[in-house]
């Protein structure tokens, strides 16, 4: 499976069977890798021959809370206010004279508004999802992998012998 990134130099990512890699180094979690690559980086290795994968991965939901109508209305009307005060902004940059009531206004309508949407988003889903929550991705390791014909030289890299 390949995906793209939104870096705008970025390619779409080769799948990890179709170059040679060997494993460099596993470690637990991804901020160790992380440091690694920040090493090779830091000793001019050119590591755009190195990739970062997760093994044994698990899709994790961490429940944040319950989800009341007050809530689904707060987070409605939150939300409402946000987006009218972007187009209350935009609108108030072609007003003639006086833009803040345009803004204020633009503010308490899109929070009206969000308020209802988020009751009504609420109340359809007929109690059967009545909490919030943040979904991720967990890992078991991450290897390092380095294509086979730069291997010899991340591991110089990472581990130089002292002159003596």
């Amino acid at each position: 499976m390949s995906q793209t990134t939104s870096h705008p130099h970025a390619t779409a990512i080769a799948s990890t069977t179709s170059v040679d890699y060997r494993v460099l180094r596993t470690v637990p979690t991804y901020e160790q890798a992380q440091r690694i690559v920040d090493a090779l980086s830091d000793a001019e290795f050119p590591v755009e021959h190195v990739r970062i994968v997760g093994t044994g991965l698990r899709s994790v939901e961490q429940v944040t809370g319950r989800m009341t109508n007050g809530r689904a209305a707060l987070y409605g009307a939150g939300t409402g206010a946000w987006l009218g005060l972007m187009i209350g902004l935009l609108f108030g940059i072609f007003t003639v004279g006086a833009w803040l009531p345009v803004v204020l206004w633009s503010v308490v309508l899109g929070a009206i508004w969000g308020l209802v949407f988020g009751l009504i988003s609420h109340a359809v889903t007929g109690g059967k999802r009545d909490f919030r929550s943040i979904q991720g991705f967990e890992a078991d390791a991450y290897d390092i992998l380095v294509e086979a014909d730069y291997s010899g030289m991340a591991d110089a890299k990472l581990h130089p012998r002292s002159a003596s």
